[in-house]
């Protein structure tokens, strides 16, 4: 009895509850659920056996072997039936085999009850569907497939999909009209599957989606419940990118893959993997919240199969589906890492694991090779287990490319056996200097490095990274965390450019050379710059030339650029102008300075001028040179002197007149300082007194000498004046015939070096110089003169000189009153004649010899070769004969 009243109370409960879900949609659930249906007068109490009632618990218990008994039965029964029978569906999966039937009576009043999905199954139409939401949040995908073997033809199955996603967001929204749905053809196959899109809006992603099937198959009509779905909580991520196996530095092999970029929110994934070894095999499966796994243990000569899904992390979704399986295998020796990329002066570690014939070697039977030229000392090594032998490399240097190889290789070796697989190792030299200046209008930082050190390493990339810190510079610059990367170019020099603007003056700028490679990344040292510290100020502007009148010192002005506000030292370079010039420095240390004077030797030359700056603390850079500027030659003082001049005396015996013509070369620019306008010419005499003579630029003057004495002095004027200090010369007929020199005598050293030599008489008189006049004798040919000191007794004359010519050589010496007496002497000593002339007979003779020497020696060694050719071109080889075959007759033979 009490049983009885609890299953009525039971009943009676699932009723209500039933009755008010009624006009609840279906929600969508993230995995597959099933759609099944029949005709409304049929009810599951045709299907049992007698005695059993449809209110009792053992109600589902029978239903299995009733609908396999009757299955013949309901096929018939359906085939019957006609096109515009409705066919009543429901929902339900594998978490609830209840299906909720819902059909109107005949008093218009809606009957609910609950049936076992078993009957649907069997004698019913029925689908498997799924919905999900793509990864890209554009589209909203439902698939259904038939789910076992329909009694329905479905040759003509036709789907469409009615849906509608409310404006406003409600967590109930109530059901709307039919008219208000959107209907959406679905995608059917031959295979009895379909497939429905229906666009979402990325705004309503959260919105609720009300949405039914409408079936036609055979001429027969379905339509499903009511369905309702947010489908931000179905999305279906893509299977992950890039899945990755590598064993690690610890000897674990690490699974490793890229999340899809397009999910809005964090994925678990799913790892399934297995393991094939001769020792070991074995299959698992984990879930993780991270993008790579580890598995431990990994063995030489195994092969791994690797397949990943992921599904949303926090809150409802679907799994997604399987990546394609990736097989890693792992060799005989497996080295931990495979690879090592360092830098120079680090100490790195390889391990490894050697397997030969199916065994493990043991650890301490493993020696490593370098290079398999150099065996790794012993005290290298370390034992890690019984399996796992360690080798350490410290301090390294750079690893010096060998051919295209750009790395060493490390051997693992079974004692005196090695696998033909290797380690690598790079070691790469990372010291960049960074070098940075800013500009002289203070805007603008450029920093220039050279990358030179690391070409050889294929396949890395270079990365300038930087922090900025709010003031200066830390005494120890060190590599920050939160740091910037900056684009920097490379320049037809080899260096790497890169501008930082604007710019902060006084923050320090800690940056370093970031490489990155397949292997790994490397930074180099870090340097700090202040950018204040690193100024190349602008040139120095207005730049001038000139050499000062009456002191006569080069002067150089200029104007200090407008940045930086610093106190500079300025630095002049000057030079006489020309294609290459020869630089000279001069350096102004007074910051207040813009102008500065220094001592040239050639005050008219035209010299080139420039200036530079740099801040007198000795921080940043010298500026460039300013544009040259260049002195212009102009007349800064009166000539020094007058020209030197001499007489030519031309004396007219009928007429009894005396032409003297004065001669004189033009002044060098360091006497003229800088040019001469003309020459004048002073005479005095005791009857006609002072008068001056301008004679332009001419080089030469002639006057008619009258009286007893004359003298002369020649003056050179340029734009300030004339010379102060000049030669005078007095020309005088008593003084005329003072004769002072004894002897002369004149020895050609060459043709272009007489020596000359004279011995002098007591005289009065004050000697003041001599004066040596030379022509060829017989021509009228210039007359060459030249000055001697009062002092000397022999005189080198350099001058072109004709040893076949006979030479006039006068020697005048000049006294204060006039001009003494000649020696004169018309050639040269005839034993000299003779040395010479036999000089040059053997500058003839001896060439002469010599080639005729030569010629005979040539002569007489082909004449040689000749005669040996003739003299043993009747001789027989003795190879040729018979009785020397097998005789040695390089080898010597004593006679006894």
């Amino acid at each position: 009895m009490t049983c009885q009243k609890f299953c009525v109370a039971l009943l009676h409960w699932e009723f209500i509850y039933l009755t008010t879900a009624l006009n609840l949609a279906y929600p969508i659930t993230p995995w597959r659920f099933k759609l099944s249906c029949m005709p409304p007068n049929t009810t599951y109490d045709f299907l049992l056996p007698t005695g059993i009632s449809k209110n009792t618990s053992n109600l589902n218990e029978h239903y299995e072997a009733v609908v396999k008994a009757k299955l013949n039965l309901s096929t018939t029964y359906f085939s019957n039936l006609s096109s515009k029978t409705t066919f009543y569906c429901c929902f339900w999966s594998k978490e609830d085999k209840n299906c909720s039937v819902h059909a109107d009576n005949i008093d218009g009043k809606d009957f609910v009850s609950t049936v076992n999905s078993l009957v649907f199954q069997q004698i019913g139409a029925n689908w498997n569907i799924q919905c999900w939401m793509k990864e890209d949040l554009k589209l909203f995908i439902c698939y259904m497939e038939s789910l076992f073997k329909n009694p329905f033809k479905t040759y003509d199955l036709k789907v469409h999909l009615l849906y509608v996603l409310p404006e406003v967001l409600e967590e109930s929204p109530p059901v709307p009209q039919k008219s208000s749905f959107q209907i959406v053809q679905c995608n059917c196959s031959v295979h009895d599957s379909c497939e429905c899109h229906v666009p979402v809006p990325t705004a309503k992603l959260n919105h609720t989606l009300l949405l039914y099937l409408k079936i036609k198959s055979g001429g027969i009509n379905f339509q499903s419940p009511l369905m309702s779905v947010q489908p931000i909580n179905v999305v279906k991520p893509d299977p992950p990118l890039d899945l990755h196996m590598e064993i690690t530095d610890a000897g674990h092999l690490r699974i490793s893959w890229s999340s899809p970029t397009l999910v809005p929110f964090q994925l678990q994934y799913q790892v399934k993997y297995s393991e094939n070894s001769s020792i070991n095999m074995r299959k698992a499966d984990e879930i993780v919240s991270t993008t790579s796994l580890l598995i431990d243990s990994v063995l030489p000569g195994s092969s791994y199969e690797v397949q990943v899904r992921g599904k949303r992390l926090d809150g409802p979704g679907i799994w997604g589906d399987w990546s394609t399986p990736l097989i890693f295998t792992t060799q005989d020796v497996v080295y931990f890492p495979p690879k090592i990329l360092t830098s120079v002066g680090s100490n790195v570690s390889f391990h490894c694991i050697y397997k030969s014939e199916n065994k493990i070697v043991s650890s301490k039977k493993i020696v490593w090779w370098l290079n398999l030229a150099e065996k790794i000392p012993p005290r290298q090594y370390a034992v890690v287990g019984d399996r796992v032998s360690k080798v350490t490399f410290p301090h390294l240097n750079a690893t010096k490319p060998r051919g295209k190889f750009t790395y060493d290789a490390v051997y693992c070796c079974n004692q005196q056996e090695c696998h033909h697989r290797y380690a690598e190792l790079y070691v790469i030299d990372v010291n960049i200097n960074i070098s940075c200046e800013t500009d002289g209008y203070l805007t603008k930082m450029t920093c220039r490095w050279s990358a030179n050190a690391i070409q050889s390493l294929m396949g890395s990339t270079l990365q300038l990274r930087y922090h900025r810190s709010s003031l200066y510079c830390s005494d120890v610059p060190s590599i920050h965390p939160m740091s910037e990367p900056k684009d920097c170019h490379l320049q037809r020099d080899g260096f790497y450019e890169c501008i930082f603007q604007p710019i902060f003056l006084l923050s320090g700028y800690t940056m370093w050379i970031k490489i990155n490679h397949s292997l790994g990344s490397l930074d180099s040292p870090p340097t700090c710059v202040v950018p204040d510290s690193v100024v190349k100020p602008l040139p120095p502007s207005s730049v001038k030339a000139e050499i000062t009148v009456e002191i006569g010192l080069l002067k150089i002005s200029w104007e200090k650029p407008v940045f930086p506000e610093n106190n500079l030292k300025f630095q002049i370079r000057y030079g006489l102008n020309g294609k290459e010039v020869q630089w000279k420095m001069y350096e102004v240390y007074e910051a207040k300075s813009k102008s500065a004077s220094v001592l040239v030797p050639d005050l008219c030359a035209v010299y080139a001028v420039q200036v530079r700056c740099r801040r007198l603390d000795g921080l940043g850079y010298w500026s460039n040179w300013s544009s040259p500027a260049y002195t212009v030659v102009m007349d800064i003082k009166v000539p020094t002197r007058g020209p030197e001049f001499w007489r030519i005396i031309n004396e007219d015996t009928t007429k009894k007149e005396r032409n003297v013509t004065l001669l004189w070369k033009p002044l060098m620019k360091n006497d003229s300082l800088c040019s001469v306008r003309k020459y004048v010419v002073k005479h005095h005499t005791s009857r006609n007194g002072t008068w001056s003579e301008d004679v332009g630029n001419h080089t030469k003057s002639t006057f008619l000498w009258t009286e007893q004495a004359h003298s002369v002095t020649v003056l050179a004027v340029n734009s300030i004046g004339a010379s102060f200090v000049n030669f005078n010369l007095t020309l005088s007929w008593l003084m005329s015939k003072v004769n002072s020199v004894q002897s002369l005598s004149a020895y050609p050293l060459n043709s272009s070096c007489v020596l000359l030599s004279w011995t002098l008489l007591p005289s009065d008189y004050s000697l003041m110089y001599f004066v040596t006049e030379w022509k060829i004798l017989n021509e009228d040919s210039e007359v060459k003169w030249l000055r001697i000191p009062p002092s000397v007794k022999k005189y080198y004359i350099h001058d072109h000189f004709i040893p076949i010519e006979k030479y006039q050589f006068s020697l005048y010496p000049v006294f204060m009153e006039g001009v003494g007496k000649p020696k004169i002497i018309n050639s040269f000593p005839q034993d000299d004649i003779e040395k010479h002339q036999h000089d040059a007979g053997l500058y003839v003779i001896v060439p002469i010899i010599i080639s005729s020497s030569i010629l005979l020696l040539g002569t007489l060694l082909i004449s040689h070769q000749r005669m040996k050719k003739l003299f043993w071109e009747d001789v027989p080889n003795p190879k040729n004969c018979s009785w020397a075959q097998g005789l040695n007759f390089q080898k010597r033979t004593d006679i006894l």
